[in-house]
């Protein structure tokens, strides 16, 4: 800012816009209020069901949102516009001060043009006019005088540049809408700004050959700022999509000669953790920058990045971090539809990924070295379901969820020498967040929302693909698959209940999904704990001809059975089914009833823990005398289960029971007969959908 700019600086029109904008952030706080308590708080309370239900839904949830990020916005251009304001206006002041306290010694401030100044007399002694005394000053006071207007320009300069490199900062998080982005003041919001340089500069210039304190500090940088979307932003495009890739494969270079990996090594997962918080954040950012840094690593992933002796290729390196943080879904998608049309390209053998010497590329435990860039990418759609819904329910180029679910050659990237393939894993969990919204299965308080036209065809995608891999059906997708039902159950409980009648879910598949899932103990009976919820559901919802959900209940309970028994008693369930059905039987807890049709949670749980802990009961009993059981009926069998299920039905429905039109459903008998013929039927007909005899 040079010297008549701020001298004469006339802060009325800048008055007039903090002034309106401070009107502004009234107003869009009025709106955020009222779509936040009014219009979402209604959506979230309505029970609505149906295609609009979800649609109707988002649209409101996404407005109140927008409203929220506006009010952010403004008032984040607010504080940076009042700062600033303020610290110019008392440049000002402190610049005529000073000139004031120049001409009491004679000494005046010009302007040279060119934004330059200059200090001279205002009256030369030798042409003052006679009797006028001229004030005496020294070449110290003018060399004073002039590094105060410099110091005071200095500061004024920096005050309006910060100020406006933010402002074009926030503005651009957004290219359309308005940027989740609120700061208190202008100083914090160039802080920012400021340590993203500090942090970009060190990888910059020091790579993995930064000393332990400079690695430190940039940990501790990242650490501090993982949240803050101005930083986030600003660090990943001064890094850089290539800077980074480069930067990674070095430090995971299995022969670094330096001490970062050495005398950090236990730091370098907490380092791996920040850089996916920062990076994952950046990618919600929509500036020029980071559009620009989003299409370089698309077209960085199929790239081969060497470090001293080893190679990995680019999707490899950012699956890593992918592990941590909120990455932006449209990303996510576009950089995974491009993973996978890239491997489906390459034939990918076991080997591929594993080129020698091996990098370590994830310090994040030690399940796995991170190789394995499906990992990382499941990771982070597991994180953000609705991108995990889109990428499972892609089929061109190529279909994704055919080829994580059903085609795709996994390869051990473990140091162990058993248990679960990791990758698998990871796509399990991302396969539940597509179908469900939700990103943790087993998370007891989870408060799930209608299903949306696009997880239902998830989940219709994800079964088939399932059901068509047989006895090849991997143990890593048990559990989320049995989770998956139970999100899904109002459907699949129909299904299992009139399994030769069509439904939106094929019953033939989800025989033989449940059949796969029962091979490990555990997993059936997660997939027969959270079907209790649906079938409590349903008989606290039926009151047109609550008899029906009773002989639902039963069929059900009979399918289940028929799935345990291909999978574990039959000829060839019996080689397959593994060592886990031999262990003592625990209670599982699970999350809580899905949609519109769930019934108050008090109830709901005490009905799931009755019918769960008879199912408990009854499956002891079978370890402890097999040979009793081998030739029983379903509901012998079940006897406990299916005994509180009635149980629970007839509290439920007593005055209809009770009723003489209504012959056959008393409580001391008639339930459970009914329920008992209903099992054995439901079991009888789930042999006929699988083809067994």
């Amino acid at each position: 800012m040079n010297f008549e700019t701020l001298r004469d600086a006339d802060f009325g029109k800048l008055d007039q816009a903090i002034t309106a904008w401070e009107d502004m952030i009234k107003k869009l706080e009025e709106l955020k209020n009222e779509a936040r308590d009014d219009m979402k708080a209604k959506s979230d309370r309505a029970n609505w069901a149906g295609v609009n239900a979800a649609v109707s839904r988002q649209f409101i949830t996404k407005t109140a949102g927008e409203f929220a990020d506006a009010h952010a916005q403004a008032t984040s251009i607010y504080n940076i516009l009042k700062d600033t304001r303020g610290e110019l206006a008392s440049y000002k002041k402190q610049l005529v001060e000073a000139t004031e306290r120049g001409r009491k010694k004679n000494l005046t401030v010009t302007p040279t043009g060119g934004g330059g100044f200059t200090v001279t007399m205002i009256i030369h002694p030798d042409r003052a006019a006679e009797g006028t005394t001229v004030p005496d000053h020294s070449p110290r006071d003018a060399e004073e005088l002039r590094d105060d207007v410099q110091r005071i320009l200095n500061r004024a300069t920096e005050s309006d540049s910060t100020a406006a490199k933010v402002l074009k900062a926030i503005a651009d998080q957004a290219q359309i809408g308005f940027a989740d982005v609120e700061y208190r003041d202008r100083d914090t919001a160039a802080e920012a700004v400021k340590k993203a340089e500090e942090a970009a500069k060190i990888i910059k210039e020091k790579g993995d050959e930064m000393s332990p304190e400079e690695f430190r500090k940039l940990n501790g940088l990242l650490a501090s700022y993982k949240n803050d979307p101005l930083f986030q932003e600003q660090f990943a495009t001064q890094v850089g999509a290539e800077g980074f890739m480069k930067f990674w494969a070095d430090l995971s270079s299995p022969d670094s000669p330096n001490d970062l990996v050495r005398t950090q090594l236990n730091q370098l997962g907490d380092f791996q953790k920040n850089l996916g918080h920062v990076l994952g954040g950046a990618t919600l950012s929509d500036s020029p920058a980071m559009r620009q840094w989003e299409n370089d690593m698309v077209r960085l992933g199929s790239e081969r990045f060497h470090s001293r002796t080893g190679d990995s290729y680019g999707f490899q390196i950012l699956a890593n971090v992918m592990r941590t943080g909120e990455w932006d879904g449209q990303f996510l998608n576009r950089w995974g539809n491009d993973l996978v049309a890239h491997e489906k390209k390459m034939k990918i053998p076991g080997h591929y990924y594993q080129m020698q010497p091996a990098p370590r590329l994830n310090f994040i435990g030690n399940e796995d070295f991170g190789r394995d860039p499906v990992t990382g990418l499941a990771t982070a759609l597991r994180n953000n379901p609705g991108a995990a819904t889109q990428f499972f329910n892609t089929t061109e180029p190529q279909d994704n969820a055919a080829w994580l679910l059903k085609e795709r050659p996994y390869f051990d990237d473990s140091p162990l020498t058993d248990g679960p393939n990791e990758a698998r894993e990871a796509v399990g969990k991302a396969m539940f967040a597509a179908v469900s919204g939700v990103s943790d299965s087993t998370d007891p308080d989870i408060v799930n929302q209608p299903h949306t036209d696009d997880q239902r065809r998830a989940m219709k995608r994800a079964l088939e693909h399932l059901a068509a891999t047989g006895d090849d059906f991997p143990p890593e997708f048990r559990e989320p698959m049995a989770y998956a039902m139970g999100n899904h159950g109002d459907q699949v409980h129909m299904a299992m209940s009139s399994p030769l009648v069509e439904h939106d879910l094929d019953a033939s598949q989800l025989m033989e999904v449940s059949k796969q899932i029962s091979r490990n103990r555990d997993a059936y009976q997660i997939l027969t704990q959270v079907m209790h919820q649906p079938i409590m559901a349903d008989i606290y919802n039926e009151k047109a001809h609550p008899e029906d959900s009773l002989d639902r209940a039963g069929r059900t309970i009979g399918f289940l059975e028929e799935a345990r028994y291909q999978a574990t008693e039959s000829d060839k369930g019996k080689e397959l089914a593994d060592a886990s059905w031999r262990k003592a039987w625990r209670y599982h807890i699970v999350g809580g009833i899905v949609g519109p049709w769930a019934p108050p949670l008090d109830w709901a749980q005490r009905a799931v823990d009755m019918a769960t802990s008879n199912m408990l009961e009854d499956e002891q009993a079978r370890i402890e005398d097999a040979a009793a059981v081998k030739n029983q009926s379903t509901y012998q069998k079940r006897r406990g289960e299916l005994q509180a299920i009635a149980d629970i039905w007839y509290e439920q429905n007593k005055e209809w029971a009770e009723d003489p039109a209504h012959e056959g459903y008393s409580g001391q008998h008639g339930v459970y007969k009914q329920i008992d013929e209903s099992a054995n039927d439901g079991n009888k007909k789930a042999q006929g959908v699988s083809g067994s005899q």
